[in-house]
């Protein structure tokens, strides 16, 4: 499964765009977050949560993270502005945030891996990420 089938199945089919919107947003949220992607992972692992962001950039199975877990690294105000940009609400936002955005990471990190400074470009995430989809 792609991560947008995955996102398509997260905000349901009745939204047209809707999992492409959300796949832009947790990429958008990767590429905006100081440090990029590097700098993001280091959120996670300060706000006790490095076991679970340690298994999505590793090479084996992805550990859950809670909607409140993830609320609590990013911040609520940062949740609320992307549930409003898709019009949902922040609890749901938070969900579907929680779910996507270690398989983004995942993908992001296929050989276990952060790469190199400029893996935090907007250009090269978007391209890693859609190379994720085609498998090329």
């Amino acid at each position: 499964m792609s991560l947008l089938d995955l996102a398509g199945q997260l905000l349901g089919s009745n939204q047209a765009g809707g999992g492409q919107n959300l796949l832009s947003e947790v990429v958008a949220l990767v590429n905006n977050h100081p440090g990029g992607l590097a700098g993001l992972v280091q959120s996670f692992q300060k706000g006790g949560l490095s076991e679970a962001v340690n298994s999505w950039v590793g090479t084996g199975t992805n550990l859950p993270i809670s909607s409140n877990q993830l609320q609590q690294v990013l911040g609520c105000e940062q949740v609320q502005a992307i549930a409003s940009k898709l019009g949902i609400s922040s609890n749901d936002a938070g969900s579907h945030l929680a779910q996507l955005l270690p398989a983004v990471i995942d993908h992001l990190t296929p050989n276990g891996q952060i790469g190199d400074a400029n893996s935090g470009s907007l250009l090269d995430t978007g391209m890693k990420v859609l190379k994720s989809f085609t498998g090329s």
